[in-house]
């Protein structure tokens, strides 16, 4: 089923589809920041409002977390059985975590439609010859574990329409959090960053603007011992590097015209490590990381638009105090929130919107816009498998 502009508007004009009867979906996320997995039961409406009801938060085993981290090095050795076996255990993981969801907040199975999973990204790769993305994450085990009726797999129909398969999010992002008369610029900071920008007028702009935490987190992980620098601490201590900036700046992600995607393929400490130089203070490189976080993501906003008037962030990098200080610095004067203040938690945004994902599918309706990915139509995303 294919869709054009003008049908997609019309069917997010309300920012939700109508639906007769209350629905319930469960979206799950684990993203390239890999610190736990987020999974939030949403209550959609028949107002056309959606409701967070109840979230779970759960960490990875150390032992997955690690031998994940391992794996989209490129310096891995391991074999397709290892890739098979951690694509089991993130599946029934994923599924005791939905399970423990149910538990928590006291609704009964029957009463969930549907389980959006995103899985656990180990390879993006959308301008190779046979391009692809692959998420690990069983969602067989998923549904045979939660009894639910499970989608996953979003990015590659989009792909195979000739798309980047990401960023996702900005479908979801103008469904709920566009604005007819203002401009705003959603910013989701994860291991990667991403932004949607939402205009009255325009078509979306969404592309992956570069790092995210992903680099600070491998850097302060190799230093420190601790999975993630908080609240930018450590980073505060040190002094950007000019020099060093200026190299990273010059990779030509940043120069590439959008629609495009990256990952941890590229954005990882082997990618750093021709940059640096043995008089590099370790907390200098964490500063300086934090400021190409910052500044590419500010300058992939400048270059977009001069309409905006908030930027709106989420994901765990609106808990880093000093990025945060330092995207409103370089903003100037436009307002930085957080998309909190828009009705969905910052933390739980993507989560919710793999929900959203979810019941796009199940309705038969698209879940891309082409104007973010690159694909050549709307796209009815993901594979269902059943209850």
């Amino acid at each position: 089923m294919f869709f054009t502009a003008l049908q997609w508007k019309s069917l997010i004009s309300t920012a939700l589809l109508v639906a007769d009867q209350i629905e319930h979906y469960i979206g799950i996320m684990s993203g390239t920041s890999m610190d736990a997995i987020d999974a939030v039961l949403v209550r959609f409406n028949t107002d056309n409002t959606l409701d967070t009801i109840h979230t779970h938060s759960q960490s990875f085993p150390d032992s997955l977390r690690q031998n994940l981290i391992e794996l989209i090095q490129p310096s891995w050795t391991g074999s397709l059985s290892d890739i098979a076996s951690l694509n089991a255990e993130l599946g029934s993981i994923y599924g005791e975590t939905v399970n423990q969801l149910l538990r928590d907040c006291d609704i009964a199975k029957d009463d969930i439609t549907a389980i959006g999973n995103h899985g656990q990204t180990i390879w993006h790769q959308p301008e190779h010859e046979h391009a692809y993305s692959w998420q690990l994450g069983d969602a067989n085990r998923i549904s045979e574990a939660s009894g639910i009726t499970t989608v996953a797999d979003f990015r590659n129909r989009d792909i195979a329409a000739s798309g980047e398969g990401a960023p996702l999010v900005p479908a979801f992002h103008e469904a709920v959090f566009a604005h007819p008369k203002e401009t705003r610029v959603i910013v989701n900071i994860g291991g990667i960053a991403n932004i949607s920008l939402l205009s009255p007028d325009k078509d979306v702009i969404g592309f992956d603007t570069g790092p995210g935490n992903g680099l600070m987190d491998a850097w302060c992980l190799k230093h420190l011992g601790k999975a993630y620098d908080e609240n930018g601490k450590w980073a505060a201590q040190g002094s950007i590097i000019p020099e060093l900036l200026t190299q990273m700046l010059a990779d030509p992600y940043f120069a590439r015209s959008f629609p495009k995607s990256t990952g941890k393929e590229l954005f990882n400490l082997a990618w750093l490590a021709p940059f640096l130089s043995p008089e590099m203070a370790a907390e200098d490189v964490q500063a300086t990381l934090l400021e190409l976080t910052a500044r590419s993501i500010v300058e992939s906003v400048k270059a977009a638009t001069d309409e905006i008037t908030t930027m709106y962030v989420c994901g765990g990098g609106f808990k880093n105090k000093q990025l945060m200080a330092r995207l409103q610095a370089l903003l100037g004067d436009t307002k930085l929130d957080l998309t909190t203040s828009l009705g969905v938690d910052a933390e739980w945004v993507e989560a919710v919107a793999f929900a959203w994902l979810a019941r796009q599918t199940i309705l038969g309706l698209p879940g891309n816009l082409p104007s973010a990915t690159g694909a050549k139509g709307f796209r009815v995303l993901g594979a269902i498998y059943p209850a």
